[in-house]
């Protein structure tokens, strides 16, 4: 079979190729530091960075990512989706390096029993020193993740299949990094809820009334 020749009659190894990254953004809460971003030490060197590997020839991306993140991190099981493609020729002191980003949010304890002795968990708006461009991959991570809670209840399940108003209220706010007006935001969520009959028990103060998502 004749090798395939564009216009110029180059065929597809004539030209220059970038190597190809995955890293992955992996996002969750924590009671103290609020919403924080999974770090790996890096190999070989000093300091942190997120989760990353190169692809391997014949690879699919999400195989990539779940490699990194069961040999880096420890973790599997996870489903990260893309994010966006960070492409800017000097982003890696290495080389041509293309990075497809992935995000992730999982619920804390799917990281606590998992955590190797190289991994740690940092506020995303304090994420460290970090290599190449990991700090705007996070940026972005939570810019996405902030658009998806703005719109929907607990679309990433951090919370449980049932819930309060309250419990969802205060994910959303350690979400958003920021307080959020109760009666406003009770308004914008209770329509996409389904009331479940039951309440909280055992707990101070009246029972509180129990939900789930549509």
């Amino acid at each position: 079979m004749n090798a395939y020749r564009d216009s110029s009659g180059r065929t597809l190894i004539d030209y220059p190729r970038p190597s190809v990254a995955v890293d992955t953004a992996v996002l969750t809460l924590d009671e103290r530091l609020g919403l924080v971003v999974l770090q790996v030490r890096r190999e070989n060197r000093r300091g942190w960075g997120l989760p990353g590997t190169f692809l391997h020839e014949g690879e699919r991306l999400a195989d990539a990512g779940d490699r990194s993140l069961r040999d880096k991190a420890n973790v599997s099981g996870l489903h990260p989706r893309q994010l966006h493609v960070f492409d800017d020729p000097d982003r890696d002191d290495r080389g041509w390096v293309l990075s497809v980003a992935h995000v992730d949010v999982v619920q804390p304890d799917r990281l606590e029993s998992r955590f190797a002795d190289d991994t740690r968990l940092m506020p995303v708006d304090s994420p460290g020193r970090l290599p190449y461009d990991h700090v705007s991959i996070i940026a972005r991570a939570v810019e996405h993740l902030q658009s998806r809670y703005a719109q929907w209840p607990d679309p990433d399940q951090l919370l449980g299949e049932e819930f309060t108003i309250r419990d969802l209220w205060l994910v959303h706010q350690r979400v958003a990094g920021r307080e959020l007006q109760r009666d406003s935001f009770r308004r914008a969520m209770e329509p996409q809820l389904v009331a479940t009959g039951a309440v909280t028990r055992g707990g101070r103060g009246r029972p509180a009334e129990l939900f789930r998502r549509m």
